[in-house]
């Protein structure tokens, strides 16, 4: 599933541009919804394997079709705690769908459907529902118009109604995926946010392994990832506040790396509650930067076409990063709570932070050599 997303995240997003926000993310959505819902289905493992990597496909260009969309409604001052926002649902529906699967199973026999078939059919119906609120619903609010960061302000300009559909050319995804400059942004993405996969997948297990029962494991595993949604929107506030991107990607991640660290050297001196507290920080702090560090690569992007293809480099970096943090944890070391998962995971958090500061020395480097040409217009100067 999440190759499939890798796949078609850059295609996805010259699609949008082609037909409208409108009508390409409710699309997406729609089909998402309706495969979900044919999963009621399935017979085999290779119907299910297939049928994700269906699904991966389908849910592509979503997510950076989205916060592209966003990027055209809000200036700089205001687009990082829309994209905090728009983040709630992931981590949101991190948090509750250990809960819904848990109520969904007991319908189990209803129906003629197995406990497994109702997540899949609700899932989908989901989806489907919200597919036809978006197409009557979503404003066409300016996704049709490039907007450019003003040199000197750092303000948006708005975009006059004759500008023309922006167009995507293959020549210039090339010379997006060759800018070195942005590198660090999408490198530090993978290190980073690979960490979250492990505390997805195995918080509830390893709460169990503390003595809880399963519904209990499930329902305290909510209580890290609800705090994450008022963690990020305080980064993202602070972010548009102070008006300095790097510096709050910086402390996110560093307070991070803190928890990290902390729960690596306290865990064994601890009881199971202080255990449960310990890991509880780390998935409230794990993806705290993440909305910003999103805003930042879009602010300095001098076209609306650059951003549309660096939001899609930002997703699929992301999303490679998931699919090599489901291997962190291993199962020879689920009984000591992952000791060297966590080195590993300290060593992943950190090398990002330090991406994170190479990439504000390139901006800085750039920013001074654009300061120090005679005529100043050498290039877009980066947003800090």
């Amino acid at each position: 599933m999440f190759l499939g997303v890798i796949i078609l995240e850059i295609p996805s997003n010259m699609v949008l541009h082609k037909i409208g926000a409108r009508r390409w993310i409710s699309g997406q959505v729609f089909i998402f919804g309706l495969v979900a819902c044919l999963q009621v289905f399935l017979r085999n493992k290779a119907g299910f394997l297939v049928t994700r990597s269906i699904l991966g496909l389908a849910e592509a260009g979503y997510i950076p079709g989205a916060m592209y969309t966003l990027s055209t409604w809000y200036d700089t001052n205001q687009l990082t705690k829309r994209i905090a926002i728009f983040f709630f649902g992931m981590f949101g529906g991190t948090a509750i769908s250990p809960l819904l699967g848990a109520a969904l199973l007991k319908l189990e026999g209803k129906g003629g459907l197995f406990g497994w078939q109702w997540i899949f059919l609700v899932e989908g119906l989901f989806a489907i529902v919200m597919s036809i609120i978006l197409f009557y619903g979503l404003p066409e609010k300016r996704e049709d118009y490039p907007i450019s960061k003003d040199q000197e302000s750092g303000s948006l300009d708005l975009p006059s109604p004759d500008r023309h559909r922006p167009h995507i050319s293959p020549r210039l995804i090339w010379e997006t995926l060759t800018n070195v400059q942005k590198w660090p942004h999408f490198i530090a993405t993978a290190c980073v946010f690979s960490t979250w996969s492990p505390l997805t997948t195995y918080t509830p297990s390893i709460i169990m392994e503390l003595g809880f029962r399963s519904i209990e494991a499930n329902a305290l595993a909510a209580i890290g990832s609800l705090l994450t949604l008022p963690v990020i929107f305080c980064f993202a506030w602070m972010s548009d506040v102070r008006e300095k991107r790097g510096l709050v990607v910086l402390i996110a991640i560093s307070v991070y790396l803190v928890a990290l660290v902390l729960l690596g050297v306290l865990q064994t001196h601890v009881d199971k509650w202080g255990k449960f507290g310990l890991w509880t920080t780390v998935n409230a702090f794990a993806v705290g930067y993440h909305p910003i560090h999103n805003a930042w690569i879009q602010i300095n992007c001098k076209s609306a076409e650059e951003r549309s293809i660096s939001v899609a480099m930002f997703v699929m970096s992301a999303t490679a990063g998931l699919m090599a943090g489901t291997q962190i944890f291993r199962g020879d070391e689920s009984s000591s709570l992952y000791p060297r998962g966590l080195i590993i995971m300290i060593a992943l958090v950190l090398s990002g932070l330090l991406l994170v500061v190479l990439q504000t020395i390139v901006f800085r480097v750039h920013n001074r050599r654009i300061g120090n040409a005679v005529s100043g217009k050498l290039g877009s100067t980066y947003d800090l």
